[in-house]
């Protein structure tokens, strides 16, 4: 094994993943993760193209399958419950608008952490307090007093990312709210939910409930425009009141999905938003997954950005020979063009679900959309990195 340490940062889907890939190079790694443990629940995420062929070389192809919502499609709904359109989870190769890896963020997060956790080390309940680097390594002080050197220092720690703002400066420099804000949560599944998903419009608003395995139970997601939005993401409350005054008057389903606002064992909102920045790295301290680049959850792609910046990530620093400069520059050129064709569709979806039309979709011109789709879907070709 090599002697390299690296410190990984955030334990959901992109930390776990980069640290399977790490040590796989032959590095030893450790996650911190500031929750005192996995945090279970979440919306469904998925993986497509290019990410699914990550899933496979890691080989939890099975084990991910195994775990996913089955969701066989997405309807959507006037009012009355009426279909206006149907999209197929066999649409696509199981690459379209449902995808057929579906699976609640939790449930992957918990499968990439059991694969790695026997040889990775995991710290939750800290946070790093303090960073200072050099030519050499990268000084640690956390939260719980600890204080380590490691060789590298990566930041997997989400939209919200506290070590970008310690190390590449305030979140404002980086984050491009896009207008609309996005809320979700478990529901009873009092609303004979089956394996379709469904989908409401109203006036540039949207209401949703998606299925997940346990048939008791759905997941409602929200959504409506809000040109502004400076509600801090910790303060529950103020994000439960203002969902009430944004969708307490939009129709279908939605007054009975909101009545479960205070009973709901896990609430999420948050604005929709992408991170934009001109270079993923400072030195011995890089970034992934939303830290880095988030594309937003309107363009479906999170959970496959992080699957494989975190392949490129590990095999390109490996490939460097541990080299910083060279290896995260290897990185970022590989996942630039795949990162900017799925910002760009995030951006074109929270236009679609901001229009006041709530008719069905126009036929989309896909001569100008196609190269778009190949870019984001199929993405970046996959170099066979060498092991360690």
């Amino acid at each position: 094994m090599s002697d390299v340490k690296v410190l990984v940062t955030g334990a959901s889907i992109a930390g776990p993943a980069l640290a399977h890939w790490l040590r796989r190079r032959g590095a030893e790694v450790t996650v911190v993760e500031q929750a005192p443990g996995l945090r279970a629940g979440g919306q469904a995420v998925d993986a497509r193209g290019v990410a699914k062929e990550v899933i496979r070389r890691m080989g939890l192809d099975a084990t991910v399958r195994a775990s996913c919502t089955n969701t066989a499609g997405a309807h959507v709904v006037d009012a009355d419950g009426a279909v206006l359109e149907t999209f197929s989870a066999e649409a696509d190769d199981g690459d379209g608008y449902i995808s057929e890896i579906e699976i609640l963020r939790g449930d992957l997060s918990e499968l990439l952490y059991d694969d790695t956790r026997e040889k990775v080390e995991y710290v939750f309940g800290d946070r790093i307090a303090e960073l200072t680097q050099d030519a050499d390594g990268v000084d640690v002080v956390f939260a719980g007093g600890d204080r380590r050197r490691y060789d590298l220092v990566v930041g997997a720690d989400g939209l919200h990312s506290p070590l970008r703002s310690m190390v590449f400066g305030p979140r404002e420099q980086f984050i491009r709210h896009l207008g609309l804000v996005l809320a979700f949560y478990t529901v009873p599944n009092e609303f004979g939910l089956d394996r379709w998903a469904l989908d409401y419009h109203e006036a540039g608003r949207s209401a949703g409930l998606r299925p997940v395995p346990d048939a008791t139970r759905a997941i409602a997601m929200l959504s409506f425009p809000a040109p502004d939005f400076d509600i801090d993401h910790r303060d529950i409350e103020a994000q439960k009141r203002l969902l009430r005054e944004h969708m307490g008057d939009v129709g279908w389903l939605t007054p009975r999905i909101l009545a479960h606002l205070d009973d709901t064992p896990d609430f999420y909102l948050d604005q929709v938003a992408q991170v934009v920045m001109d270079q993923w790295h400072s030195g011995r301290v890089g970034l992934l997954g939303d830290a880095a680049f988030s594309a937003s959850p309107m363009s479906g792609a999170g959970t496959g950005l992080a699957l494989v910046g975190a392949y490129f990530l590990a095999g390109e620093l490996a490939a460097a020979g541990w080299d910083p400069e060279v290896g995260f520059a290897g990185y970022q050129a590989r996942m630039r063009d795949y990162v900017d064709a799925n910002q760009e569709i995030g951006r074109m979806h929270v236009e679609m679900l901001t229009a006041p039309d709530a008719g069905p979709s126009p036929e989309p011109d896909m001569e100008a959309l196609g190269p778009l789709i190949e870019r984001a879907v199929v993405g970046p070709e996959l170099p066979a990195y060498e092991p360690a």
